[in-house]
């Protein structure tokens, strides 16, 4: 049977919030017996974006994750919420409006903290993916129909074909650790767990300090070489795909211009700054 998914691509994101303002705009307000009470304008959005700033200036980079109700397989909140919840065929969670009254429990038995309060209606309510509109035959969620750089696909698979999916577009789950079975998938979360190590490369060519392209960079663990690349047109190099907490790192510079090592503790992403290279002796004679 096909069942509903959701692949949020998490380095398309840009923070605009067009997916908090369609679900708010569709939810605010609005009563969908059956499927949920209108949510509360002074109440938390379902779906929010996580944000993560690593590096430091000139090298920053941020990244945006959307989180959600995930529509679990084998959902917590169903756990502690017994006929207050129930899944439909599709896959969707729902919490059910009328039965859900008074149960704040429901609200910390999610570990993705996906479910918010109603304190007017005394009601826990999430993201229930938008399934009065695809029960309409709309084809895509708000969140989805929103979205100006494509960050959510929502679709309709049966169990092998949306394993399929996610092994060839390398999709994963959060918190696979919970085996909660989730429904929503990320590609690049590879980008929001895992850490880099950059740095800037000048030396200085008679009075002018001058960016070196094309210095060889290397990346050794120990004495073990795990990396290499070169610098850029600005001198610049980064190193990715670093698991956060791993330790020592030692990189090896070289260039007809000189040299250079450094050595850094990762535990977030490290921005080494200006690494500056003294002349080889060669390089003097030559000038």
């Amino acid at each position: 049977m096909s069942k509903w998914n959701l692949v949020i691509k998490v380095g398309q994101c840009e923070n605009c919030q067009n997916c908090v303002i369609a679900a708010r705009d569709e939810h605010v307000g609005n009563d969908f017996p059956g499927y949920a009470a209108p949510a509360a304008a002074n109440a938390e959005s379902p779906i929010r974006i996580l944000r993560r700033v690593q590096g430091e200036s000139h090298m920053v980079e941020t990244t945006y994750l959307p989180v959600m109700c995930n529509h679990c397989d084998d959902a917590p909140c169903m756990r502690v919420g017994g006929d207050a919840i129930r899944k439909r065929s599709d896959g969707i969670v729902i919490i059910d409006p009328d039965k859900a009254r008074g149960r704040k429990d429901i609200v910390k038995s999610c570990p993705y903290k996906a479910i918010v309060w109603n304190e007017e209606l005394q009601l826990p309510q999430t993201w229930f993916f938008d399934a009065h509109l695809l029960d309409q035959g709309w084809q895509h969620p708000r969140c989805e129909q929103a979205c100006p750089t494509g960050v959510f696909e929502a679709v309709k698979l049966d169990d092998a074909a949306m394993a399929e999916k996610a092994q060839r577009e390398g999709l994963e789950v959060l918190r696979p650790d919970l085996e909660t079975k989730p429904r929503v998938w990320y590609g690049g979360l590879k980008r929001w767990k895992s850490c880099f190590i950059g740095g800037s490369v000048s030396a200085k060519v008679g009075s002018v300090v001058e960016c070196v392209a094309g210095a060889a960079i290397v990346l050794y663990v120990g004495d073990q070489c795990v990396a290499e690349t070169v610098t850029d047109v600005f001198g610049d190099f980064r190193f990715g795909g670093l698991a956060k907490d791993s330790g020592m790192y030692r990189i090896e510079i070289r260039h007809a211009l000189g040299n250079a090592s450094r050595e850094c503790k990762v535990g977030e992403s490290v921005y080494l700054g200006e690494i500056s290279l003294a002349l080889s002796h060669s390089a003097v004679e030559a000038n």
